[in-house]
């Protein structure tokens, strides 16, 4: 049993990431990973969920937890009407949702990021190195502090 964890760029860019990020997954379901879980942002965090999700259909054992900063309405307050639908329609479809702080704080996000690599076995990234000030590169380094694998999906 392992628990994947998931951080990313909003903007991940290409159709080849989300193309990698399932292959990974799949393997890692093959390998024995069974929770995967993701911050609810957009971008890469939105990607790996609905992958998640799609995979369940083929290995229904895997379950998709949600670790989010602050209470939904509070986290996508300023995203896009399309990304709303699909931010809530990603958390009707989890497993299990956690939020880290009753509202939004200076320092949720951060925490946020700290419990999903506490929780992680493995990382799954889509990390730009060039972007290494970012909550993605905060997150990586916790990672990489924690000892635990990382695969980064970035393109270059």
């Amino acid at each position: 049993m392992k628990t994947v964890s998931f951080t990313g760029h909003r903007h991940i860019g290409s159709e080849e990431t989300a193309r990698k990020l399932h292959n990974v997954l799949e393997l890692l379901a093959e390998q024995g990973a069974d929770v995967f879980c993701a911050g609810g942002a957009t971008g890469f965090d939105m990607l790996a969920a609905q992958t998640v999700i799609k995979l369940k259909e083929e290995y229904p054992w895997i379950s998709l937890v949600l670790i989010l900063p602050c209470p939904p309405e509070d986290q996508s307050a300023s995203f896009s009407e399309q990304n709303r639908e699909l931010y809530f329609t990603i958390l009707a479809e989890a497993d299990r949702v956690e939020t880290i702080s009753s509202s939004y704080t200076k320092d949720c996000m951060k925490k946020r990021n700290q419990r999903l690599i506490d929780l992680a076995d493995i990382c799954v990234c889509c990390y730009d190195t060039a972007r290494s000030n970012t909550g993605t590169g905060q997150t990586v380094r916790m990672a990489e502090k924690k000892g635990i694998e990382i695969i980064n999906l970035f393109d270059r």
